[in-house]
């Protein structure tokens, strides 16, 4: 049987190579889990460990990844709940949604019943902390980024590009088309972990007018 693919980064990090998306998150999960690693980082079509290799020689730390890839237990039995939160698309909250839905020829409430059908789930986590590509929207739905980016994204906001959404946990620039703002907190410094959140988590989108 072929092992897993894995390639070095340096003389402290490991890059798995995970093509399918759904073992990708749980591995990430299990990954974290074991403790083994001083981070774990999931990427668009591999996952990134890195090491401490005083205490874990690269030839060891290999072999502990290839042994915890081989003993992934079934997806569904990682996958983590899922979350459900309100966009509110308001006037005020969703400056650019008009534009989007007449530049796909739809209505604003019929792009956004699009968005709320698709199968979303957070794919990475981004550019700020806390940031999250969510990844499952209609790819029928064409959106460009801003020809000049907003100096300040109020948190919470929701930002489109074609097939994905960027949720803004904190405030920060940004040049994603804003179609709306998540009424739950996405950030909260009090709370363990802080973020809402996480890799592989499917996403619910419930829609507020």
């Amino acid at each position: 049987m072929t092992g897993p693919e894995i390639r070095p980064i340096g003389d402290d990090a490991l890059a798995l190579i995970v093509a399918d998306r759904p073992r990708r998150h749980a591995l990430a999960a299990t990954l974290r889990e074991s403790g083994k690693w001083l981070d774990v980082v999931p990427g668009k079509g591999e996952v990134t460990v890195q090491f401490d290799p005083l205490s874990l020689p690269p030839g060891e730390a290999r072999a502990v990844l290839a042994a915890l890839a081989q003993a992934l237990p079934p997806e569904d039995a990682l996958t983590p709940p899922h979350v459900t939160l309100t966009l509110l698309a308001d006037t005020e909250s969703a400056p650019d949604l008009g534009a989007i839905a007449e530049a796909n020829q739809l209505t604003e409430d019929a792009l956004l019943a699009r968005i709320a059908a698709s199968p979303l789930i957070v794919d990475m986590m981004g550019f700020t902390p806390g940031f999250a590509y969510v990844e499952g929207v209609d790819p029928a739905l064409q959106v460009e980024r801003l020809a000049k980016p907003r100096q300040k994204v109020p948190a919470g906001s929701v930002g489109i590009l074609t097939g994905q959404l960027g949720l803004y946990a904190l405030s920060s620039p940004g040049g994603w088309p804003i179609i709306g703002r998540i009424l739950e907190p996405l950030f909260d410094p009090t709370a363990t972990p802080p973020f809402r959140l996480e890799v592989g988590m499917p996403v619910r989108m419930e829609i507020r007018r």
